[in-house]
């Protein structure tokens, strides 16, 4: 928002507005400052006066009139108006901005009944006052309602207190370790900025720093961009400044050179002729950067303007942008960026490097990559995981900047990607079991895609093989024999899943009581990712498990899931129990178990399918059809 602050600030004072007022030209100026340049017209040649006497004189001629009087390109630095001998002519001065401003004239002797205004209110507007803008010089004879005719511009003043706070917050401590406290001082020597502890405890009034000038933190920051600059040296001769230009080395040299260097026998200039010659291209880069600032501040400005949310106060200023814009906008193509060279000022170019460099050019054709081909004896699947490992063709040239491996869903659908990089080997896990995939990966460059490698068809394990995962099971979970036994250390109920999850197929595990004390209870059954993991399974709704149901050491638990029915049967020691124990189940599932420190179980996987549900149906009562 930096750029922005040539916007914020009043074209009479310099300073940012205060109380804003819009003119009729769409400037703006401070209420104060309004006042300040007011100038009082005698009463005998006022618009009304005018009228009344029949001069033929418009309103629209008086005000060209009042603009050239009080204000032209010849102005010795006064101002009055032409033709009233009476009228003393009112000394101007400049603001900051070089503005020329008009004090306020004496107003007219009041009778002395006339009431005086109270204390600390501002004193009444003389009749037949004239305000010329500062900016575009147009002028204006004020009504009965004096300054109070011109809306106030409420966007503007919101905008300016914004960013006088946003700046202030910006003035923070540097020596701060953690959350930096606002500075109270800046030391100009340091060129630090300290808060008041800071300041104690790196910077004290005491030794050397004694002498240090400590200055209020807004002082600091205009010093910052004030400060001098640095005499330069000569990088041979450290003592020397740099006084005079060699024309044929095209560059600043001091006088201890010219002696002993090898610019002695070379023409040179002083340094601040040359400085100046060269300024014909820094006023022109000048000038472009003030330009840019401008209008990057016009669109910062405008940015902060659409963001009020004041529907009128809005619309009040929002033509007069609109014209400021697409004034700026025009600027720009009229001359702006036109090179402005000085007949003085002779510009060569030495163009040997570049045709040398040119000349070394090893000029290769950009194609897209050819197609990547498949080494299959490194591809392969492991349980529902798939590797798959490619290179590009031998004697192939052409850059390769990454690849793109794709795969369907296993289920005759659309390919998607699945891995994007430069590797050349990708392991893909979490697939479906029993499933058939197809791979294909291409290459690609700056130029574009290449062509697909041929279609690899691969085929997931037809049996689930997994074990409990560590990762999910609760911290009082034990696990032993490589993640196939599990206990627990716990009293109350935890659960452990599988670490391999189900969607497709149909899947079936057993599991084995080990140890069986004080009635237990343990719980078998699926689960989903996030089910609880400190009660027992199926006490909430991301669970389905069968309990306890009379087993003892030594039985055997069978869990039978259907995807393609959509069921999930229980078994214990090869016989089912009851009839199908939940039905409609969709989505993705992980085997899982809830026990306490009473029971161990194991674990059994990669089993077939019993054969009472292979060669029948399992009935609805527990027998087979």
């Amino acid at each position: 928002m930096d750029e922005m602050e040539e916007e914020l600030k009043c074209p009479v004072c310099g300073s940012f507005f205060r109380e804003p007022i819009i003119l009729p030209c769409t400037h703006n100026i401070c209420q104060a400052c309004a006042r300040n340049i007011l100038v009082q017209t005698p009463d005998a040649e006022s618009p009304q006066s005018s009228r009344a006497s029949g001069s033929g004189v418009s309103d629209y001629d008086y005000l060209d009139l009042d603009k050239m009087s009080l204000y032209s390109e010849a102005d010795s630095g006064y101002g009055s108006y032409g033709g009233f001998v009476s009228t003393p002519t009112t000394p101007c001065q400049k603001s900051p901005n070089g503005v020329r401003v008009f004090p306020p004239s004496a107003p007219h002797p009041q009778p002395e009944h006339h009431l005086l205004p109270q204390p600390g209110s501002l004193p009444p507007i003389p009749r037949n006052s004239c305000i010329t803008c500062p900016q575009c010089h147009r002028s204006l004879i004020l009504d009965e309602r004096g300054l109070r005719g011109f809306p106030k511009n409420r966007v503007l003043e919101g905008v300016v207190d914004r960013y006088q706070q946003s700046k202030a917050a910006a003035l923070k401590c540097q020596l701060c370790e953690k959350s930096p406290k606002e500075a109270t001082v800046m030391c100009e020597q340091c060129d630090v900025f300290y808060c008041d502890p800071c300041r104690l405890r790196c910077h004290p009034p005491r030794g050397p720093l004694a002498k240090h000038r400590l200055v209020p933190p807004a002082q600091g920051r205009i010093s910052r961009r004030a400060s001098p600059r640095k005499t330069s040296t000569c990088t041979e001769h450290e003592l020397e400044n740099l006084s005079m230009y060699c024309v044929q080395c095209k560059m600043p040299v001091c006088y201890q050179c010219l002696e002993e260097g090898k610019h002695g026998t070379h023409e040179v200039k002083a340094l601040g002729a040359m400085w100046k010659l060269h300024k014909v291209v820094r006023d022109q880069i000048s000038h472009c950067t003030v330009k840019l600032r401008q209008t990057t501040g016009l669109m910062e400005y405008c940015m902060e303007v659409i963001k009020e949310n004041d529907p009128s106060g809005f619309l009040q200023i929002s033509d007069a942008l609109i014209r400021r814009v697409h004034v700026t906008e025009g600027q720009w193509g009229k001359g702006t960026l036109t090179p402005r060279m000085n007949s003085d000022f002779d510009l060569t170019l030495d163009s040997g490097p570049l045709l040398q460099t040119i000349h070394q050019l090893d000029f290769v054709q950009m194609k897209v990559p050819a197609a990547p081909m498949l080494q299959l004896e490194e591809c392969c699947t492991q349980n529902n995981s798939a590797t798959l490992s490619w290179k590009q063709p031998p004697l192939s040239t052409i850059v390769v900047d990454g690849y793109i491996l794709e795969l369907d869903d296993g289920n005759m659908g659309l390919f998607r990607e699945v891995y994007v990089g430069t590797e050349t080997i990708c392991t893909v896990d979490g697939l479906h079991f029993n499933s058939t995939y197809k791979s294909r990966v291409k290459a690609f460059n700056a130029s574009g895609l290449g062509q697909y490698s041929k279609t690899l068809i691969m085929q997931t394990s037809e049996i689930a093989w997994f074990t409990f995962d560590p990762a999910s099971a609760h911290q009082d979970i034990v696990l032993s024999n490589d993640n196939l036994t599990v206990s627990c250390n716990s009293y109350d109920d935890r659960v452990v899943m599988g670490n391999s999850a189900f969607s497709r197929g149909v899947h079936y595990w057993e599991m084995t009581v080990d140890r069986y004390d004080n009635h237990p209870d343990p719980a078998f059954g699926v689960a989903r990712a996030d089910v609880l993991k400190d009660v027992m399974l199926g006490k909430d709704d991301k669970a389905w498990a069968m309990t306890d149901g009379g087993i003892g050491k030594g039985a055997t638990i069978g869990i039978l899931l259907d995807f393609t029915r959509g069921i999930l049967i229980f078994l214990i020691n090869d016989e089912q129990q009851g009839p199908v124990a939940f039905e409609a189940l969709e989505g993705v599932y992980y085997p899982a178990i809830s026990l306490n420190r009473n029971v161990q179980i194991t674990l059994h996987t990669g089993l077939p399918i019993p054969d009472f549900y292979t060669t029948g149906e399992a009935d609805p009562t527990g027998s087979v059809c």
